[in-house]
């Protein structure tokens, strides 16, 4: 299965991700939230049919974040959709590792994206409770 992945541009955010995040009843988070004001991360597509999204924080360390991984609610084929999410976090890892990580650090509460992450190298850490946010 051949599937193509660029980095996201500024039409991304509104024209594609908002729409996945409400279509799987996740409240969008503000562009401003995301790295480099919603581009600072990758999407992958099949043919002209985007699959699957995420996100790299870089930080003041050598840990890397991969986090707002979300897909496409109406491409039902489920096990494309996991060799892209597949390739999608492999992506997301390497890019982190080009940014001179040495690790990288995941949120996820999707059983079958524990999975995806397991497969491509990632081991559990300590179970979390809430996250927690604050406006500033």
């Amino acid at each position: 299965m051949k599937f193509n992945i660029r980095k996201l541009n500024q039409e991304d955010y509104d024209s594609i991700l908002v729409d996945w995040w409400k279509d799987w009843r996740w409240t969008p988070p503000s562009k401003d939230f995301l790295p480099e004001n919603g581009e600072g991360g990758f999407i992958v597509y099949e043919e002209d049919i985007p699959v699957c999204a995420g996100y790299i924080y870089l930080t003041n360390s050598k840990v890397g974040w991969c986090d707002w991984v979300v897909s496409n609610f109406k491409y039902k084929d489920k096990e494309k959709r996991r060799i892209a999410l597949t390739q999608l976090v492999s992506t997301l890892t390497s890019a982190l590792s080009i940014h001179g990580c040495k690790y990288s650090y995941a949120l996820i509460n999707s059983k079958s994206l524990m999975s995806i992450y397991k497969d491509v190298g990632y081991s559990e850490g300590d179970k979390y409770t809430k996250e927690m946010i604050k406006k500033l």
